[in-house]
């Protein structure tokens, strides 16, 4: 499973990405670049088929309109 997450301290921003068994690649980049990033690893919004936060946390149905919500199981 790969982990992608936005690392910020008081000086600088950061993505790290995370794999099982390798150890975290980390580096500086800007909020365009980590959004790129995401969008690269289908890790920006939900996607059919895709397992990311939006599907495990269902992140943002609550403001999806009725059309475009998931059926219910």
């Amino acid at each position: 499973m790969l982990v992608i997450r936005r690392l910020v301290d008081r000086h600088r921003s950061y993505t790290g990405i995370f794999l099982p068994g390798e150890p975290p690649k980390i580096f500086p980049t800007t909020d365009h670049e980590h959004a790129r990033i995401l969008q690269i690893y289908k890790q920006d919004r939900p996607y059919e088929g895709v397992h990311n936060d939006f599907s495990d946390f269902a992140i943002g149905r609550d403001s999806l309109p009725e059309k475009n919500k998931p059926a219910a199981d």
